[in-house]
């Protein structure tokens, strides 16, 4: 006779039941051990993973940001040479704040410092693209510009990457960790801005300049500052001075100084300003929403925000901004519907506030701030 078949598993069952729960309270005690010691360092390495493949994508988002500039270079600019080595040092560059330290005529320092910068651009853009005109040329620059940004979020992300790395410090990794999601939408942003500027395409941030190019419409221009036009038009029995950048090419002009140029030929008679610019929404409020306020609406660095406010304090001026919110991301990129229907609410708005500050008879200044490309007079 065969001896009888033995079922280990029913000999090993009273041994599992009796002794489960020991087992499982040595593995939570080990466990616990191991995340009292190296908990933090298996944290660092799990964000470690996620900031390397953010910095992937950013690496992506910069190299086709390139790629897109030296092909749109080649296609309007017709070079002879192969503008890839002129791109890449472009790529560099960096300008320099004028010294702080006494602030006494900080702001001409300044505004001297960006017009070198501008002027270097556009010759370097002339130069990699010999057969583009001016407006072509404004719209190059623009494209490099937002390459060169690209470059730059790229660089600096993989610099923090890189230093949190090497010394294992769990809060550079953690403080890049947490901001990637910003960074992450601005490079977006960006993205979609080349695609714009290398198709002259209107941009969100150019609706200020959509609201005064649909005021002027029809009337005659003048060249009132660099890169600037003013067109004379009669609104609501009123005479409005209605001032943007010359487009259609990708330009901000020199909207301060336009303004304070029409101030001083009237001599200070002037009844309020009006300044219509795009303004960076908050999370939950709709794009192309309008809003009034008072105050200066121009962005940037200060220099033409401090010239107005200058003419406006010399001849107690009163000022109006009327507002377009959008997107960070909205700014940059190809103008959306709800933004260029916005141009219309926008305009209502400022002839109701010319209606109740103003009296028929008065003088006014409309200004349309905002990157005009893609946007005529």
């Amino acid at each position: 006779m065969f001896p009888a078949v033995v079922n280990v598993s029913q000999i090993a069952q009273p041994f599992l039941d009796e002794n489960f729960g020991w087992i499982v309270n040595v593995l939570f005690y080990l466990f616990f051990i191991v995340f009292i010691f190296y908990g933090q360092r298996i944290q660092m390495y799990v964000m470690l993973k996620e900031v390397e493949g953010s910095l992937l994508r950013l690496k992506y988002i910069k190299e086709e940001g390139r790629k897109i500039a030296i092909e749109t270079i080649k296609e309007i600019g017709k070079p002879q040479d192969d503008p890839s080595q002129r791109v890449d040092r472009f790529l560099e560059y960096f300008a320099l704040p004028p010294e702080s330290m006494d602030p006494a005529g900080i702001v001409w320092k300044l505004e001297h410092i960006l017009d070198v910068r501008d002027n270097r651009f556009k010759d370097e853009v002339r130069l990699m693209a010999p057969a583009a005109n001016e407006t072509q040329i404004n719209n190059l620059e623009n494209t490099l510009e937002a390459a060169l940004a690209l470059n730059y979020i790229y660089k600096v992300v993989r610099h923090f990457y890189i230093l949190g790395k090497k010394t294992l410090s769990l809060y550079i990794i953690m403080q890049l960790q947490m901001i990637l999601p910003l960074v992450m939408r601005e490079a977006e942003a960006y993205a979609s801005a080349l695609k714009a500027f290398a198709y002259g395409q209107p941009i969100g941030d150019g609706i200020g300049a959509l609201v005064a190019a649909k005021l002027m419409y029809g009337h005659e221009k003048r060249k009132i500052a660099k890169d600037c036009v003013v067109a004379t038009v009669p609104l609501e029995g009123r005479t409005a001075y209605v001032v943007k950048a010359e487009g259609p090419g990708g330009n901000v002009g020199k909207p301060g100084e336009a303004m304070k140029t029409i101030i001083e030929e009237n001599g200070g008679n002037i009844a309020t300003i009006i300044v219509v610019d795009a303004a960076l929404k908050l999370e939950g409020e709709k794009p192309g929403e309008v809003a009034e306020g008072i105050g200066v609406a121009i962005g940037g660095p200060g220099v033409e925000k401090f010239k107005v406010e200058e003419s406006l304090l010399k001849y107690r001026i009163p000022i109006n901004a009327v507002i377009i919110k959008e997107d960070v991301g909205d700014a940059v990129s190809p103008m959306r519907k709800e933004i260029f229907e916005a141009a219309n609410e926008a305009i209502k708005r400022i002839k109701r506030v010319i209606q109740e500050k103003t009296k028929e008879g008065d003088s006014l200044i409309i200004a349309g701030i905002g990157n005009t490309i893609g946007i005529g007079q």
